[in-house]
């Protein structure tokens, strides 16, 4: 389990729903949030705007958006290892 003070230092789009993240540990990684996206909730249907999406902004750590909606880092990096898809460094792909 990671720690729960793994945070986010580097946030980009890299696609109208998937973001490249940057971890505290350096470690890296490709986030698709296309599923999380199409459940159309009140706070995740802004989203599917893409030039909604690209105003995210890390705000302590997490990747955060004008309305309020935000990802824990700490999930997002146990998804990405779960996955095999967190790329740490010193490591090859």
């Amino acid at each position: 389990m990671t720690d729960s003070l793994t945070t986010i230092t580097r946030v980009s789009v890299s696609s109208a729903s998937t973001l490249t993240v940057q971890f505290s540990d350096g470690a890296t990684g490709e986030v698709d949030l296309s599923a999380l996206i199409a459940r159309a909730t009140p706070m995740t249907a802004p989203l599917s705007d893409p030039s909604f999406f690209a105003r995210v902004f890390l705000e302590q750590g997490a990747p955060t958006w004008p309305n309020g909606f935000d990802l824990a880092p700490w999930a997002i990096y146990e998804d990405l290892k779960r996955a095999g898809r967190l790329h740490q460094p010193g490591r090859s792909a």
